[in-house]
């Protein structure tokens, strides 16, 4: 496992969000990042052989997986030591795109539980391109307090399924927008905020429901 503080690419990070929140203070809130400890194998050993060992080595998975908690949690703590508000928590494997929710509720989910209870600040758990809906109530039982969304999910439906358990952030098409112009972002967002922005829960600036000291979600308990 790397040490946080004494490996050079992370040290690095640390660096640029003390001087971040010596810039701004707490006028703008900052965002650190982990690869949750389920994901993170799709890149220390790549898609087959991954699947292969969480559903054929079961004990090797949970050996990887105590690993990757133990640096998935030193690494957020460490960033919001260093001035981070919030976590986002980046979990793609989990999203019913990829593992079913039988397999999620096994695996996914039982990492994210004891990870995040030992996360030091609020988090919001991020699926990427993978679709989220039919574990909505299952991702806000890990105490997370956001989900990010896909493109491919009707934000109408996910914004119904979330209401009053986690605040909604999504869904614009991050591929597609790269040749959008203005007009034409001005108007998705416009357009997503016409279908999911009416009551509570899917904000402008989701980040600062999160982490502002008015905030019900900020003191919300982990499981």
């Amino acid at each position: 496992m790397p040490d946080v503080e004494n490996t050079p690419c992370l040290a690095r990070v640390l660096a640029a969000t003390r001087g971040l929140r010596d810039r701004v203070r707490d006028q703008v809130p900052i965002i650190g990042v982990v690869m949750s400890p389920f994901s993170l194998p799709v890149m220390q050993m790549g898609f087959d052989r991954y699947l292969d060992l969480m559903f054929e080595q079961p004990d090797l998975f949970s050996h990887l997986m105590k690993i990757n908690q133990a640096f998935c949690i030193q690494w957020a703590n460490a960033q919001l030591a260093a001035g981070a508000t919030a976590i986002c928590y980046f979990d793609p494997v989990s999203s019913t795109t990829i593992t079913t929710r039988k397999m999620y509720l096994k695996t996914g989910f039982e990492v994210a539980c004891q990870t995040l209870a030992q996360i030091n600040g609020p988090t919001a758990t991020h699926m990427a391109s993978g679709r989220c809906l039919p574990i909505v109530q299952d991702i806000a039982d890990t105490g997370t307090a956001a989900v990010g969304v896909s493109c491919l999910e009707d934000i109408r439906a996910v914004k119904a399924a979330c209401k009053n358990k986690l605040t909604v952030m999504g869904n614009l098409n991050g591929i597609e927008m790269r040749r959008w112009s203005g007009e034409q972002a001005e108007n998705h967002v416009r357009d997503l905020i016409a279908k999911a922005g009416a009551g509570s829960g899917f904000p402008n600036m989701p980040w600062l429901l999160i982490c502002s000291p008015e905030s019900p979600m900020l003191p919300r308990k982990k499981r």
